[in-house]
C-alpha cells in the first residue's frame, strides 16, 4: 500500500441539502451542530469531513441508516456535487471536471456495486457482465473473452448462460461484482453489497471478496452498517454520525482507543481478542526473550500462549525481524475482557 500519494484526497467536504446551500455555507457560523443546522431548514449529509484513502487500500464507512455514508461516496465520484471543500481522484479536483471528462474518469477509474443487484432480467450472466463493456464500444470478441475472464474469477463457471432469475441471492450478487470488474477499475465503490443476503451466503460472499482483494489489490471503499463485516474486512474503518466522521484508524485501534462516546459504544459488544493483533500490542523499545509470535497473530490466536506461558514480555516478529514485545499481562487483559 502507498501511503504517500492519496488516490482520493477528501479535505473539509461539505454536502449541504436545502433551498441555497452554497450561500448559507458561506454565512454559516463556525462550529453549527448537525441539530441547528437543521433548524435552520438545511441538511448536512455530509459535515466538514477530512479523509484520505490509498492506493491498494480497502477503507470501509460504516454509520447507521443516515449517517451519510452513501452520500460522501457519491461526493467521491461526483454523483453528488459537494457544496464547500475539495476531492481530488488520482490528483484530478473532480469538481473542476467537465461533463466528459467526468465520464471518462468514471469508465477508465471507477466501479461500482450496490445493494441492489440492478441485474438485466432479459440478458445471460455473460451478457449482463459484458454490458459495460459494450457502452464502452469494445468488439463482441473482447467483451466475451473479458466477460468470461471475471466468470471465472468469481466462480461462476457453468453458468453463463444462465439469467438472473436462475440464480441464487448470492450468485447474483457475484454477477454485479464480475461486471464492475469487468472493466479493470483502479478504485472500487461498493455499497452495502452484501446486506440482502442471508448470514451464511453473506460470510461466503465475504470470503470471496478478501480472496479477490488478495489477487487484485484495488484500492476499495466499501460502505456498511455491519461493525463485524467492517472489522473483518476493512485495513481502516471510518465511522460516521450525523454526517461527520468520528474516527478513522486500523480495526485494532479503533476497538483499544474509541475517539468518542459514540464510537465506543460501537465497539463496546465486540470480542477485542478476535481483533487486537500482536504488532499493535508490540512496544519497540521493550524486549522479549524465547520463541516469538507473528506481528499478525490475533489476542484469540495466542490464547494457549498467554495462558501457559510464563514470560512478562513476549517478542514479535514480522517476515521474520523483531518489531519489539508486549506484555503477557496486557494481552491477557484483553482476552478475559478487562477494560
Amino acid at each position: 500500500m502507498d501511503q504517500q500519494t492519496p488516490v482520493i484526497s477528501c479535505q473539509n467536504v461539505w454536502k449541504l441539502f436545502g433551498r441555497d446551500p452554497e450561500s448559507y455555507l458561506a454565512t454559516m457560523p463556525a462550529g453549527r451542530g448537525f441539530e441547528e443546522i437543521r433548524a435552520d431548514g438545511y441538511i448536512a449529509g455530509v459535515k466538514d469531513v477530512s479523509i484520505d484513502v490509498h492506493r491498494g487500500e480497502m477503507l470501509v464507512i460504516m454509520g447507521l441508516s443516515g449517517s451519510g455514508k452513501s452520500t460522501l461516496v457519491r461526493c467521491f465520484s461526483r454523483l453528488h456535487d459537494i457544496t464547500g471543500g475539495t476531492i481530488t481522484v488520482e490528483g484530478q479536483d473532480v469538481m473542476q471536471l467537465s461533463e466528459r471528462e467526468l465520464i471518462e474518469l468514471r469508465r477508465s477509474k471507477m466501479g461500482m456495486v450496490f445493494q441492489s443487484f440492478g441485474l438485466l432480467p432479459h440478458r445471460t450472466v455473460l451478457e449482463n457482465i459484458a454490458f459495460p463493456l459494450e457502452m464502452r464500444g469494445q468488439d463482441r470478441h473482447q467483451r466475451r473473452e473479458r466477460a468470461m475472464e471475471v466468470i471465472k474469477l468469481v466462480g461462476l463457471e457453468g453458468r453463463e448462460d444462465y439469467f438472473p432469475r436462475e440464480l441464487s441471492g448470492g450468485q447474483q450478487q457475484r454477477v454485479g461484482i464480475a461486471r464492475s470488474l469487468a472493466i479493470e477499475p483502479d478504485i472500487w465503490f461498493l455499497d452495502e453489497p452484501f446486506s440482502a443476503l442471508d448470514p451464511l451466503i453473506r460470510r461466503e460472499m465475504q470470503d470471496e471478496f478478501l480472496r479477490l482483494q488478495a489477487m487484485l489489490s484495488k484500492t476499495i471503499v466499501f460502505i456498511t452498517h455491519d461493525f463485524d463485516e467492517a472489522l473483518r474486512l476493512a485495513d481502516r474503518i471510518a465511522i460516521m454520525k450525523d454526517g461527520a466522521v468520528e474516527q478513522c484508524d486500523t480495526p485494532d485501534q479503533i476497538v483499544l482507543h474509541p475517539a468518542t462516546e459514540y464510537v465506543r459504544k460501537f465497539t463496546e459488544d465486540i470480542d477485542k481478542s478476535r481483533v487486537v493483533h500482536a504488532s499493535v500490542l508490540a512496544k519497540p523499545d521493550l524486549s522479549g526473550t524465547g520463541e516469538p509470535v507473528d506481528a499478525g497473530l490475533t489476542v484469540h490466536k495466542m490464547a494457549q500462549i498467554l495462558v501457559q506461558d510464563t514470560r512478562e514480555a513476549i517478542p514479535v516478529v514480522r517476515d521474520g525481524k523483531t518489531i519489539g514485545a508486549f506484555k503477557r499481562t496486557d494481552a491477557l487483559e484483553i482476552l478475559v475482557g478487562a477494560t
